[in-house]
Parts: structure tokens; C-alpha cells; sequence
């Protein structure tokens, strides 16, 4: 079995932890939030939020040059604290949500893939977490 670099990337949302769960996992704001750039958009999402449950998202170029499907495979589903899913790669992802009143700390750890730089995949996830904090912080629900 293949063993992987973990990469953690975090932030805060200045949102109660039950707004940015719903924001997180509901298909209709997925589409809103789930990109690394404005030259992007994620034009479908599909997601069964419980252990053993599947989800995908088609990630494109806004100019139709390339799209790629993510998708995978439920873990561990605790409701407003806990989202594990491993990918059909078979990489990891762990997301922890810790809500302090109005404010949501969302830690995300997953698996390298060993295709591009350890750094760019950071940077990659990182502005996607940023684009969902600005989302998240600009959505009233």
C-alpha cells in the first residue's frame, strides 16, 4: 500500500459551525464556493452525506479546456464536527469542523497525490478553503 505526504491547510469563518456544515455539504452552495480560481467553476455536484454514502464534483475551466470529476467515498460523517472520505484514488481526506459560537475553525488534512508539487497542491486546496470562507462569510442562510 502507497503511503502518502499529509498536507493540512485551515481557516476561519466568521459563521456558526451548523451555517458552515449546510454551507459545506449542500450540493446548491457546493456549486457556488468549490474552486482555486475565478477562471474556474464546479458546474455539477452531487453528494449522499453519510458513511458509505458517494459525491462528485465536476471541477472546470470556465473556457471549457479541461475538467476533472472528485469524487469518492464516505468514512465518517459526524454532523457540524467530523467529514472522512477517501477518494478514488484511494487518498485520504479528514475535515474537522470546531465552532466557537460565531466563528468555525475548518481543518482540512488530506493525502498528496504524487503527480504535482507538494506546494502547489497546498496552494491549490488552500485557495479553494479561502474561496469557501469568502463565501461562507458573504451567505446569509
Amino acid at each position: 500500500m502507497e503511503t502518502f505526504k499529509k498536507i493540512t491547510v485551515e481557516t476561519t469563518v466568521q459563521a456558526p459551525v451548523e451555517t458552515v456544515w449546510k454551507l459545506w455539504t449542500e450540493p446548491v452552495h457546493i456549486t457556488k464556493w468549490n474552486t482555486a480560481s475565478d477562471d474556474w467553476h464546479t458546474p455539477f455536484a452531487e453528494n449522499d452525506l453519510r458513511e458509505g454514502g458517494k459525491f462528485v464534483s465536476r471541477m472546470e475551466a470556465k473556457d471549457g479546456s479541461f475538467g476533472f470529476d472528485l469524487g469518492g467515498i464516505y468514512d465518517e460523517v459526524k454532523l457540524h464536527e467530523v467529514i472522512a472520505y477517501t477518494l478514488g484514488d484511494g487518498r485520504k481526506v479528514k475535515i474537522t469542523f470546531k465552532g466557537h459560537e460565531n466563528e468555525t475553525e475548518v481543518i482540512e488534512s488530506f493525502d498528496a497525490e504524487t503527480t504535482n508539487p507538494i506546494e502547489l497542491q497546498q496552494q491549490g486546496w488552500q485557495a479553494i478553503l479561502d474561496n469557501f470562507k469568502k463565501y461562507a462569510e458573504q451567505t446569509k442562510i
